[in-house]
C-alpha cells in the first residue's frame, strides 16, 4: 500500500466533506449563514456563489479531468480558508481553529497530490 496515496485520500476526502458540508449549509440555512456572514463583515450576496464555487471546486479535485481547474480550486479553497481563519479569529467567535484544520487539509491534499500519482 502506497503511504503517499493514503495520506491523499484521507486529507482529500476530509478537506472535501468540509467544503461540501459548507456549502450545504449556505444553501439550505441561508439565512442562518448570511447572519455570520454580516457579522464577520462579508456581504450576503456571497453566500450563494460562494456554495457553488465550493461545490465545483470539489467536483474539479475528485474528477482529476483537467489540472488547470485542479489548482485553480485548492487556490480557491486555500485562500476561503485563511479569510475563513482570520475573520473568525478577529470576532474571537472559536471558528478559526475549523478553518487552520482546512488550511491544514487542503495544503496536505495538495502537497501528496503530486506523490500519490507519480
Amino acid at each position: 500500500m502506497n503511504v503517499n496515496k493514503v495520506v491523499y485520500w484521507v486529507s482529500t476526502v476530509l478537506m472535501c466533506l468540509l467544503f461540501c458540508f459548507s456549502a450545504g449549509m449556505y444553501f439550505t440555512k441561508y439565512e442562518m449563514v448570511s447572519g455570520f456572514f454580516q457579522q464577520l463583515g462579508f456581504p450576503t450576496w456571497l453566500v450563494y456563489p460562494l456554495a457553488v464555487a465550493k461545490v465545483l471546486g470539489v467536483i474539479a479535485v475528485l474528477s482529476r479531468v483537467s489540472r488547470f481547474l485542479k489548482e485553480w480550486a485548492y487556490a480557491g479553497f486555500f485562500y476561503d480558508a485563511v479569510l475563513a481563519f482570520w475573520a473568525h479569529y478577529m470576532i474571537q467567535d472559536g471558528g478559526h481553529m475549523t478553518a487552520a484544520v482546512v488550511i491544514v487539509l487542503v495544503i496536505v491534499s495538495r502537497f501528496f497530490e503530486g506523490r500519490a500519482f507519480e
